[in-house]
């Protein structure tokens, strides 16, 4: 049974709470990522995306020069271990609905990112099942929305 830890991207960049929304977007550009983890001394604390930013912040006039990445970020984040199996993840990020997730060890301290693409190396049916998941749920969203 593979491990996160055998698929994971380590050395992940990430902002602080007190860092502004504007820095964590300009990051987030420099990088092609739309997701930064948020941590305190390594601690993982939650993440920020591009929704967060877009969604919270621009939608109510917040300054992203003036705003911190805390009062945007999503502190309810869903992280896994690296010694997790890689079927347990994808079940998680499907009942998350999450497309990456934060690895952390047992101090909840960020040591890397798993993405779908990463776990597409375990097995594309179970890949793909769980982006269909996702995306199902992604789409009923999208479609109340109207």
């Amino acid at each position: 049974m593979r491990r996160v830890s055998e698929v994971m991207t380590r050395d992940v960049a990430s902002v602080a709470p007190l860092d502004t929304i504007l820095f964590a977007a300009q990051l987030m550009e420099e990088l092609n990522v739309g997701v930064i983890p948020v941590c305190e001394q390594q601690r993982l604390i939650g993440v920020i995306t591009d929704r967060d930013i877009t969604v919270r912040a621009t939608a109510a006039g917040w300054m992203p020069a003036e705003t911190a990445v805390s009062d945007a970020m999503s502190s309810d984040v869903q992280s896994c271990s690296e010694n997790q199996n890689i079927e347990e993840v994808l079940s998680r990020m499907a009942q998350a609905q999450v497309r990456r997730m934060p690895v952390v060890d047992d101090d909840e301290h960020l040591v890397g990112i798993v993405s779908l693409g990463d776990l597409a190396t375990r097995s594309v049916t179970e890949t793909g099942s769980t982006l269909r998941k996702i995306s199902a749920s992604a789409q009923r969203d999208s479609a109340s929305a109207f």
